[in-house]
């Protein structure tokens, strides 16, 4: 069993998981009454910090049916003991007169360091989300930790890329469009392959001769790429990355897409690209209308007091998905409104996605990277039959508090499902916006 160690946990760590205090093993937490306290400001929130608010309170209710948190209350076999810590215990004569006795982090920072004085012989740290916090904490003498638990990777670049390179003999190259497969001789192609993962083959004796292929299981052949156009807009693949984004967009086998790159990348043109042409573009659609959407900043918040329809509301913050729209329609703004009263388009809240059984559609959740877990599987678990979701974002761009590059939502979904054939995924590493973007995308 691991040495006994003592936790402090802070607001933000209750307001990303409200079950996370059964997440430490043996170990013993202890909550600051000030935590309690900023949690409850957040209950009457009608989004997923409000709704862990709510539920880490009725957490607290039921415990303290059990004993005293005052004294301790055990959480459960092998557990530790979880203990709220009163104003009284606080100490402020060790800390330096900088710090603000009356500011809610540095009294959950005083609270752990008489938690610490209390037990010398323990390692105590400070959990929290705050990268503030944790400097503050260090500051002071004290260890700190972000809440991690729910990390799907160490760094954005560990993240699946949903292509991989091979360097193979010309032969097999010329053999593979001659017949347009190939199957896979564990000499030539090495590694872990994941269903729809996209491999690039290129031959070994002259670096410009290559050929671009797509597995599906060890059974069945690499097969050729068939979609590399999105015919009815007059958009083409303008580097590999974006010939298999349009592959997976159009195979109506692939029900959850997920594209991840910087900004002008290209992945929420060819989205909605797809999904017009899916709904609108042709003489049989397989889809009945487009559903576009993105987190509303700050993340959950109502839309607000504008005057307007909920679409008339969404419009600012959906900007970015109105021009590409515009882009591929035309600019008369007609023939936009045209599809919206028709039903084809529609510009929907996400907060209006629970309890929704969403069927036939083509749906695009853009910036999904500022979406945590729990709301990435609560929009995904509304798709109903017939429908197709893609997820657009920027995992390295990261507006929500809290998530992070390795703990949002978007993230969660692309490692989650890459060993699921019923999903694709593809990361962007060019931008295709202008020369002056890419370039100030690296230099800036």
């Amino acid at each position: 069993m691991a040495i006994k160690k003592n936790y402090v946990l802070d607001t933000s760590v209750f307001l990303t998981d409200a079950e996370s205090i059964f997440k430490f093993d043996n170990h013993d937490i202890f909550v600051p009454l000030k935590v309690l306290e900023e949690i409850d400001k957040h209950k009457k929130r009608q989004d997923l910090v409000g709704g862990n608010a709510r539920r880490i309170i009725r957490i607290f209710d039921e415990l303290r049916e059990i004993g005293s948190l005052q004294q301790g209350v055990r959480l459960g076999k092998r557990k530790g003991i979880l203990k709220v810590m009163s104003y009284d215990c606080l100490n402020t004569g060790v800390f330096p007169p900088d710090l603000d006795i009356q500011t809610p982090d540095h009294i959950i920072i005083a609270t752990a360091k008489a938690v610490q004085d209390m037990f010398p012989k323990r390692k105590m740290i400070i959990v929290s989300r705050d990268i503030n916090m944790r400097v503050i904490s260090d500051s002071v003498g004290l260890i700190s930790e972000d809440y991690d638990t729910d990390k799907v990777i160490v760094s954005s670049e560990e993240l699946y890329a949903g292509f991989t390179v091979h360097s193979v003999d010309d032969q097999i190259i010329d053999r593979f469009y001659k017949d347009d497969k190939i199957f896979i001789d564990e000499d030539e192609i090495t590694g872990i392959l994941y269903p729809n993962q996209y491999v690039l083959m290129v031959s070994n004796a002259n670096d410009k001769k290559s050929a671009i292929a797509r597995f599906s299981n060890h059974q069945t052949p690499l097969k050729k790429v068939v979609h590399e156009k999105i015919h009815d807009w007059k958009i083409n693949a303008r580097n590999k990355e974006q010939a298999f984004a349009i592959d997976l967009l159009l195979d109506p086998e692939v029900k959850l897409v997920s594209l991840v790159g910087k900004a002008g990348s290209g992945k929420s043109l060819l989205a909605i690209a797809a999904g017009l042409q899916q709904t609108i573009g042709l003489r049989e659609n397989p889809y009945s209308r487009v559903i576009v959407s993105r987190p509303v900043q700050p993340l959950g918040k109502d839309i607000g007091f504008l005057p307007g329809t909920m679409q008339e509301k969404m419009l600012p913050w959906l900007m970015p998905i109105q021009d590409n729209l515009q882009f591929l329609l035309g600019d008369d703004k007609n023939i936009l409104q045209m599809y919206v009263d028709k039903g084809k388009i529609e510009i929907e809240a996400l907060t209006y996605i629970r309890g929704r059984s969403i069927s036939n559609a083509f749906i695009i959740i853009d910036e999904a990277q500022n979406l945590t877990m729990h709301e990435i599987k609560t929009i995904i678990t509304r798709i109903g039959e017939g429908t197709k979701i893609v997820l657009t974002g920027d995992i390295e761009q990261i507006d929500n508090i809290y998530v992070n590059e390795t703990s949002n939502g978007l993230a969660h979904a692309v490692e989650k499902f890459k060993q699921f054939s019923i999903s694709g995924h593809v990361t962007f590493r060019k931008g295709e916006r202008s020369n002056l973007a890419t370039l100030a995308s690296k230099i800036l």
